[in-house]
């Protein structure tokens, strides 16, 4: 089912003071955040997350990763199954375990948004070489360099990727990724958003000068809320962490927000708290301390 729509705010509202409110869902990113830096999901951070949902807590991953990348987690999901992927281009039901996800809700950038997308960026940027996201395909031009742990289905301009009879036509666009060899990371972020406006949702979860172009109006945040309230749940209840700028939205809008110890400086300032590093499970460190609190009330 497609849904791009409404764009929901991803600002933290004024009202009751967030740790008062119960915890009814930990939203929480994948890679530099619940991952350790060889992407596994350590005993400790595995028993956090059962026990939070053990305690009535729903747990949702909310990750820039396509849904076929999530099989590193999703032995972990505890029986709800539910991942928000590609910054919130996907709702996927992971039920089925490794390599048998199920999209449920598809939030997608339009093939004409793309294309202007792409022609804004390549102007603004020459050297910008773009690879094509989709639901199950994954596309890529001739020069974008081997950043990702697969071979891409096709190897063709990306205006020919995002023509009407191009490749996988029949699939939706989920993202399209932007990758400059020599830019700056924040300033190609800068730049992007800058030049290509209202066509797509710019941000980016790489080190390097890797950007994602979403839907307008498509972010972690806003399909975190849509799910939110599907489920009654409002951002008072949310408790969110992450560490990249396409994390930024999420942690502002949600009631409470944590900056992991590796994280970017935008990050910090967006969070309404910190822990410790990814590789140090500073997100079970903050379940653990949540459940402890709770106990005590």
């Amino acid at each position: 089912m497609r849904d791009n729509g409404p764009v929901t705010s991803a600002t933290r509202q004024p009202g009751t003071p967030a740790a008062a409110t119960p915890a009814r869902l930990i939203a929480t990113d994948l890679d530099g955040t619940l991952l350790r830096d060889d992407s596994s999901v350590s005993p400790r951070t595995v028993a956090a997350l059962a026990a939070a949902e053990e305690a009535g807590i729903e747990v949702f991953f909310v990750t820039g990763r396509p849904a076929r990348w999530m099989d590193v987690v999703s032995e972990h999901v505890h029986g709800h199954g539910l991942a928000i992927c590609g910054n919130g281009a996907a709702v996927v039901d992971l039920h089925g375990g490794p390599g048998a996800h199920r999209f449920v809700k598809v939030r997608d950038l339009d093939r004409d948004s793309a294309l202007a997308a792409v022609r804004l960026l390549r102007d603004a940027a020459p050297g910008t070489v773009f690879a094509v996201e989709q639901t199950y395909g994954f596309h890529q031009e001739p020069d974008y360099p081997k950043l990702h742990m697969e071979r891409p289905d096709n190897l063709l301009p990306a205006e020919r990727l995002l023509a009407p009879d191009g490749p996988d036509a029949d699939q939706p666009v989920l993202k399209i990724l932007a990758y400059h060899p020599s830019l700056d990371p924040d300033a190609f972020l800068t730049l992007a958003r800058l030049s290509v406006g209202d066509h797509a949702n710019v941000t980016r979860s790489s080190p390097s000068a890797l950007l994602e172009l979403s839907g307008f109006g498509v972010s972690k945040a806003s399909t975190l809320a849509l799910c939110c309230a599907e489920r009654g749940i409002s951002h008072e209840q949310v408790v969110a962490f992450g560490d990249m700028p396409n994390d930024v939205e999420m942690l502002t809008w949600a009631g409470r927000s944590y900056a992991m110890g590796n994280a970017h400086p935008d990050v910090i300032a967006a969070a309404s708290g910190r822990t410790v590093a990814n590789n140090d499970d500073g997100v079970a460190v903050v379940i653990e301390q949540l459940l402890t609190d709770r106990s005590v009330l």
